[in-house]
């Protein structure tokens, strides 16, 4: 069975450095975004292309509602 790992933050920066090496570890990413879909689909698109397994979530995680 393969981990899932949740990026929160995971559009840019240390966030999508982190997705990308989990990929390559063969971690499942879900990638969480707030406001930056083009970055976050972008990652997505470039790790499922390489033969990862990615996906994006808009969500605000600093709001439990």
């Amino acid at each position: 069975m393969r981990k899932v790992l949740l990026i929160t933050g995971g559009s840019d920066g240390i966030g999508a450095s982190t997705a990308y090496l989990a990929s390559k570890q063969d971690f499942i990413v879900c990638i969480n975004y707030l406001q930056n879909h083009d970055s976050a689909n972008k990652i997505v698109n470039d790790i499922n292309s390489q033969g990862g397994q990615a996906f994006a979530f808009q969500a605000d995680v600093s709001n439990e509602g």
